[in-house]
């Protein structure tokens, strides 16, 4: 049974997102789909808001780095922002700091946050923060959509 509800609260959640409001077709606005990003609107199913993202990148390299001096300058504990470094915390050059990302495909829901910069060559990068360099290690280098909240 509660299989069967699960299966009907998600099919409601696609239609709810598929359909929108439907207070015609005057109040529809298309997403504009540049070549790289993707537009989308906030919705919200049943009393929950669901966070849907403002744009996404599509392919962006995904690496990881641990709090080493080999990895990092020489505060390796200190992010670029003045921040003390955590779970969550990202680097990349091409968004500003506090900057709310979700990598769908590699870890669902959970959201981090940009607080940190890397090399310049690294530009089109994104490097999540691990606690230690074996789980950096074990990450390695993905490519992901990237979306940005």
């Amino acid at each position: 049974m509660k299989r069967k509800i699960t299966s009907i609260s998600a099919l409601i959640a696609i239609m709810v997102l598929g359909i929108g409001s439907m207070k015609g077709e005057a109040d529809y606005h298309p997403a504009v789909e540049p070549a790289d990003h993707r537009m989308f609107a906030s919705a919200v199913i049943g009393d929950s808001p669901v966070v849907l993202a403002k744009n996404a990148r599509n392919n962006v390299k995904i690496t990881a780095y641990s709090s080493r001096v080999q990895e990092t300058d020489d505060t390796p504990f200190i992010t670029a922002s003045g921040k003390h470094v955590r779970d969550g915390i990202v680097a990349a050059n091409w968004l500003p700091f506090g900057t709310k990302v979700r990598i769908p495909e590699l870890f669902g829901d959970r959201i981090f946050v940009v607080e940190d910069r890397m090399h310049r060559r690294n530009s089109e990068k994104l490097d999540i923060w691990f606690e230690s360099t074996r789980a950096a290690m074990y990450f390695g280098v993905k490519t992901a959509r990237v979306e940005i909240l």
